[in-house]
């Protein structure tokens, strides 16, 4: 499979995950809008993730794949049937220690998150119990991390990638069937998400199995204490371990920047949490569709070079998809920067959702997109070191970029309020993808081939176009007027945006840019 195929197998699947996630969050908005509560679910639904992104599909796999990749290379089938046997089994009691945890902590983790929350109490109150409900999820994440990681190494990338499709399905099912029968019993609506959300894990675990066992990978898990001692001391799994505290920590970071953002938030005005998780679930779509499909390729494909001492081949790919990252996010950053009122209206603009908060979303969405092409970036430089295992080198970057981050806030918030906070996590962004593009350019893993330079004039030439056509598109048509015709709303939007990629591909066509380059890598 090549590099294109597979991160086009990948950038489809989640591009079906993000338009069921926009509509679960578009269905979400227009039955419980904008209020004390729908902050409360936020922050409920964000501590489970924010675990989970720490320890599951964050350090953890950012650990194990390079292990198992120059495992699987080294040491052939049986020996990766063997460190994943040994992995799942101190993974599993550790997720069972963390999940007991969690539940009882609750109040100590909304406190931690939303402190800001305690001026409404019923919100701070829901949100304990949401928390309660839905911590185990991590749970269930976590392990869809252990089988996503070895099915990548696999090279089968569908099931991991369409496996978040079954959570926003979910949630979608708890918001139209749950959500009304809660409402008859008398028990406030929203609490029918927790029992979606949960659902959904469930079901993303339970796909993972006949694909694992498809290539007889499926972990025997250790249950009595002389097994779960052997894969505690298994050498593979104390090395997965020695990289996953870096790991911890530089993920850790942008956890925590992620905590300092929502704790400020919940002390700016009602709504703010909701806004910035609106503009959030907005920007997924290009780091997800771009930066998380090349960083789930790319991730296993780098240690196996690394591993077999190719070091052209790994050059080659880093090159590869940071050009395919420059040819993207630029033109999806000034989309985001001069377009976000028409794309919100189009998205979200229904039931409860107000006029007023169509530009409260647009501020933040347009902070995020000033640092797109960083966050995008991130998703391609950080797997170039994980490669080597080099874990630490990503984590003091990562610790400078939240401290840079913060001393913005400090600046812009009082200003921009939560649109700063926005834009800090856009600027800090670019700070980090520029020191690991710095690094690896300085230790020489990184040879940039050729051409760069007329490269980036091509693509800058071609998103200026591009920013013209859609400054005039957001001020020609009455989007925010058109809430009354959806329809005609949405043919607008697809037409604007079939228009704007025929006129950004056809610049860069007639400026001499060959896109074949990027589908026979």
């Amino acid at each position: 499979m090549s590099l294109f195929k597979a991160a086009s197998t990948v950038s489809l699947l989640t591009l079906a995950s993000r338009i069921t996630g926009l509509f679960r969050d578009t269905l979400f908005v227009s039955v419980f809008g904008v209020s004390a509560l729908t902050d409360a679910f936020y922050v409920a639904f964000r501590i489970p993730n924010l675990f989970r992104r720490i320890f599951g599909e964050g350090a953890f796999s950012q650990a194990f794949v390079p292990v198992l990749a120059h495992c699987r290379t080294v040491e052939g089938e049986a020996g990766a049937r063997r460190m994943v046997d040994h992995v799942a089994t101190v993974l599993l009691w550790t997720l069972v220690v963390l999940c007991l945890a969690g539940v009882v902590g609750a109040p100590l983790l909304v406190w931690a998150l939303a402190s800001g929350l305690r001026k409404e109490p019923h919100a701070y109150a829901a949100a304990v119990l949401m928390t309660r409900w839905m911590f185990p999820y991590i749970g269930f994440m976590s392990l869809v991390a252990l089988a996503g990681g070895v099915l990548n190494t696999w090279k089968k990338f569908a099931v991991p990638a369409a496996s978040p499709v079954l959570l926003n399905l979910a949630m979608i099912t708890s918001i139209v069937a749950a959500a009304p029968w809660f409402r008859r019993m008398g028990i406030e609506p929203i609490y029918s998400q927790a029992i979606g959300v949960m659902a959904g894990g469930v079901l993303q675990l339970a796909i993972q199995v006949p694909a694992l066992r498809r290539i007889g990978m499926w972990p025997r898990v250790g249950l009595a204490l002389a097994a779960i001692r052997a894969s505690w001391s298994d050498p593979a799994t104390r090395q997965v371990l020695r990289l996953m505290v870096p790991a911890l920590v530089g993920v850790s970071v942008a956890q925590v920047s992620l905590l300092i953002n929502t704790q400020i938030a919940s002390y700016l005005p009602a709504g703010s949490v909701s806004w910035l998780n609106n503009a959030d679930r907005l920007m997924e779509f290009p780091t997800a569709l771009l930066g998380v499909a090349l960083g789930v390729v790319l991730m296993p494909q780098l240690a196996a070079a690394r591993a077999a001492g190719d070091h052209e081949r790994y050059s080659g790919m880093l090159d590869w998809g940071l050009r395919l990252v420059v040819l993207l996010a630029i033109p999806s950053s000034v989309a985001l920067l001069v377009f976000a009122a028409p794309l919100v209206a189009t998205l979200f603009h229904y039931g409860a959702f107000k006029d007023s908060d169509i530009s409260q979303v647009a501020l933040a969405l347009a902070g995020y997109g000033s640092g797109l092409l960083g966050l995008v970036a991130i998703k391609v430089l950080a797997p170039g070191y994980y490669a080597n295992h080099d874990m630490k080198t990503p984590m003091r970057i990562a610790i400078a970029a939240l401290v840079i981050t913060q001393l913005l806030n400090i600046a812009l918030v009082p200003w921009l309020h939560h649109a700063g906070l926005a834009l800090s996590i856009g600027l800090g962004a670019l700070v980090n993808a520029g020191c690991l593009l710095v690094g690896l350019l300085r230790r020489g893993s990184y040879q940039p081939t050729p051409g760069w330079g007329v490269f980036a004039l091509q693509v800058f030439a071609a998103s200026a176009l591009l920013g013209i056509f859609l400054m005039w598109a957001a001020h020609s048509f009455p989007w925010v007027g058109w809430r009354s015709e959806p329809w005609k709303r949405i043919g607008m939007m697809a037409v604007m945006l079939a228009g704007a990629g025929v006129l950004y591909f056809g610049a860069l066509a007639a400026t001499g840019v060959k896109l074949r380059q990027f589908v026979t890598r």
